[in-house]
């Protein structure tokens, strides 16, 4: 009897997909291996077979993650485990973006740097170091201005300064963030700098695609329909399809995919965020070789019900996915709670009564009772109680 297919899942302990990951693996009939920085935080979940591996340095994860047995197929879940799936795939020869292309999509002063280089649209800004004054980047840029870090995602330490007060104060604010060793370990370097660049005004969407030998495939477009202007993005509601015109969209999916071949990602999910300005092209803002984040997966189908873990997954391992339409053919969208006050989660009411709203698929409480919770926003690293899918 032939073995099964063996996909390597990497996420870290925080990651909510591994489980959804690993459950489209098995309706396809592979096994999932799952890999993570403290797998024995999830022994009770994955009691064999889970390799621990060091996410802090990248090439000595793959060296481990290459030593735990045969790998036909790599999937990552963030930023930090999307270099890692493409050192292994590498050394595999598995479909998966290059290791160049992770690198520049992880970064984004790298990212910026090429998609500028193909003369692609971009907002004008500046690299600082953490702690410097960014006031003369900002006067020469023009206010309003957003700072950000250059390796974090999910909106995580951005925000919006429309005077130089505000600056100083945000600036401060992100510099105690990246000084914060765990923050700092997941890229020393990029934590030392922080970007400062013209606020994009218009709509945000979110694109959700597969790249196959360099052919972007549209899996999904999100719209985000609360207005993120700031000061801080916490993101609340994603639906689709989108209420763009077919030709407003294509101009979103043709921005993409300009934007994957000026860092040379031709391979794998892709996930996008852009700004929409009123009569200009799409800018794209972030560019990151995995797909959407968090659970937001869940309110996508396609064909007969496949599942998009069911997509990454037959497409990491080779397999064709079959024929996939877009996700559009049936309205869906995520509302993920904000955190509008710090403290700890003393309950959670109303879910029966949620759940029973007519187009109300499924509701998930992903932070447990006794978690400190961070007001929506925050520096710091934070969860949001809960995700609504319909």
């Amino acid at each position: 009897m032939t073995a099964p297919r063996r996909v390597l899942i990497l996420a870290p302990t925080t990651s909510y997909q591994s489980e959804d990951i690993a459950a489209a693996a098995r309706r396809l009939g592979i096994e999932p291996v799952l890999a993570t920085d403290r797998c024995h935080v999830l022994a009770d979940v994955w009691p064999a077979g889970a390799l621990a591996l060091d996410f802090r340095h990248p090439e000595r994860a793959a060296e481990q993650a290459l030593a735990g047995g045969e790998i036909h197929g790599v999937v990552a879940t963030d930023e930090k485990t999307a270099l890692i799936a493409a050192l292994v795939a590498s050394r595999l020869g598995l479909p998966h973006a290059s290791v160049a292309a992770a690198r520049a999509a992880g970064n984004k002063a790298r990212f910026r740097e090429a998609l500028r280089a193909a003369g692609l649209p971009q907002p004008d800004g500046a690299i600082v170091p953490a702690g410097a004054d960014p006031g003369p980047a900002a006067e020469r840029i023009g206010f309003p201005v957003v700072v950000k870090p250059l390796h974090l995602s999910a909106s995580r330490g951005v925000m919006r300064a429309d005077n130089r007060a505000e600056l100083a104060a945000r600036a401060e604010r992100l510099a105690r963030m990246l000084a914060d060793p765990a923050v700092a370990a997941i890229d020393p370097d990029a934590a030392g700098h922080i970007m400062v660049e013209k606020f994009v005004p218009g709509p945000e969407l979110a694109f959700e695609g597969m790249l196959s030998r360099g052919a972007l495939h549209t899996l999904a477009l999100f719209d985000k329909p609360d207005p993120l202007d700031g000061p801080f993005f916490a993101e609340t509601i994603y639906v689709t399809p989108s209420h763009l015109s077919a030709r407003e969209q294509a101009d979103v999916v043709a921005a993409v995919a300009r934007a994957a071949a000026a860092i040379g990602l031709d391979e794998g999910p892709v996930h996008a965020e852009l700004r929409v300005p009123r009569d200009q092209p799409p800018v794209v803002l972030e560019l990151a070789a995995r797909s959407i984040g968090g659970l937001c997966g869940r309110v996508l189908r396609f064909g007969a019900g496949i599942a998009l873990e069911e997509v990454i997954v037959a497409h990491a391992v080779g397999l064709d996915p079959g024929e996939l339409g877009r996700a559009g053919e049936r309205a869906g969208g995520v509302m993920m709670l904000p955190v509008h006050e710090p403290g700890v989660l003393a309950e959670v009411v109303g879910v029966d009564k949620a759940r029973a709203i007519p187009g109300v698929r499924d509701l998930v409480i992903t932070a447990r009772i006794g978690d400190t919770m961070v007001r929506s926003g925050s520096t710091r690293p934070a969860r949001s109680p809960a995700c609504a899918t319909w």
